[in-house]
């Protein structure tokens, strides 16, 4: 019911504004009635008081639009019931300009909000001081009024300080999840071209040395060009697949089952038998106990073999590699090398690829270290140490 309330609240604000302004030109004449009961002297004149109440509160349905010139109406009908008609300023009897100075407070700055309720407070502590008698009254007609008038001004400004910020803080926390959003999708954008890159790189890296090899053979040694060249569908096959599955992440409408799983070292000899058509002789030793990983380190360490052995399938002289998988309690090892003859590299930060980058990438995202570099006996080395999650992650 509460809910159904509000709705229809904010389906008619002047209804609810005409509504709001009624009950307080009620409660407005109560005080006009009492206070002429109350009066020790003769009765008070009745209609003078209605007619400015009447007008006070209709001058409050303008409030929000002319906010100093609703209380400056305001203040001059209680002053002039107080001044003029002689009757006692009780809250009841200065509702409507409570309400304007509330309004007032509320909506503009906070040296407008203190000027005009200094001067409010003023206007009606002179009515008060004027329009009683006695000194002993003094505290009701004059004290008290003013005091009613400063205590709305900084309820006004309190409720005012508290929207704005908690604006602010609302404001703020937008922000922060667009700066959030921006940056995930930064990070997304990064992922995918790496898986990009990765992919791409190393099956026409493949396939770039399956047709130069060929084209060496081709007149000297046609069966083996030819053998070579039949291998070459292999690898481009291979390269869709993994390009639908990369690809395919990104459309919302493909259905899971249609795309690949992510490779993992699980597909390190599919990975060899490719290389070893494009001529690159690749031996794989493991040492240690060999653990199940999850999927997001399976699949860097797989594109950190992946785009070592491409590097070397692109720059090394010498057509042969090492791999090496080391299993320790808490990271697992990855060595590639080529042993000799390798073409001169350029350091990481200079060079014009983005292989070594991406795989430092890989490695520090996943909590390890990396390093590329020359070997002392001549070579091109890749090391990196990849954190494993201890026994309750791993069964949990």
């Amino acid at each position: 019911m509460t809910e159904r309330w509000k709705h229809r609240a904010a389906d008619r604000p002047h209804m609810v504004q005409v509504a709001i302004t009624s009950l307080l030109l009620a409660f407005t004449v109560g005080g006009i009635f009492l206070t002429r009961t109350v009066s020790a002297e003769e009765p008070l004149v009745l209609w003078p008081g209605l007619v400015l109440s009447v007008v006070a509160c209709a001058a409050l349905l303008r409030r929000r639009s002319h906010p100093l010139l609703v209380l400056l109406v305001t203040t001059a009908c209680v002053m002039t019931e107080g001044w003029l008609l002689g009757y006692l300023l009780t809250p009841l009897l200065m509702g409507p300009m409570l309400v304007a100075q509330y309004t007032v407070s509320l909506r503009l700055e906070r040296r407008t909000t203190w000027y005009s309720a200094l001067a409010a407070a003023a206007g009606i502590a002179l009515a008060g001081f004027i329009g009683t008698d006695s000194p002993h009254e003094w505290i009701i007609g004059l004290v008290n009024p003013a005091a009613w008038v400063l205590m709305v001004a900084s309820f006004g400004s309190y409720v005012r300080v508290r929207r704005e910020y908690a604006f602010a803080r609302a404001e703020h926390a937008a922000q922060e999840r667009e700066e959030e959003a921006r940056r995930r999708v930064i990070q997304e954008r990064m992922r995918i071209a790496r898986e990009l890159h990765d992919v791409v790189a190393h099956h026409l890296a493949l396939a770039n040395a399956q047709a130069g090899t060929a084209a060496h053979l081709a007149r000297a040694h046609p069966e083996q060009a030819i053998a070579m060249i039949e291998k070459l569908p292999e690898v481009t096959a291979s390269a869709l697949r993994e390009l639908k599955a990369t690809v395919g992440l990104l459309r919302q409408d493909t259905d899971s089952q249609e795309l690949a799983p992510a490779p993992g070292l699980e597909q390190l000899p599919q990975l060899v038998a490719t290389c070893a058509s494009a001529g690159l002789d690749v031996s794989v030793t493991t040492e240690g106990r060999p653990q199940r990983l999850p999927p997001g380190l399976d699949l860097t360490a797989y594109r950190i073999v992946q785009e070592a052995l491409t590097n070397i399938t692109k720059h090394a002289a010498t057509p042969s590699a090492r791999v090496r998988l080391e299993y320790t309690c808490h990271y697992l090892t990855l060595t590639i090398t080529n042993d000799s003859g390798s073409r001169p590299m350029t350091a990481p930060g200079r060079s014009h690829g983005f292989g070594l980058l991406g795989m430092r990438e890989r490695a520090l995202s996943a909590g390890g270290t990396f390093h590329a570099g020359p070997r002392s006996g001549g070579g091109f080395e890749v090391a990196c140490s990849l954190p494993l999650p201890s026994s309750e992650e791993s069964t949990s």
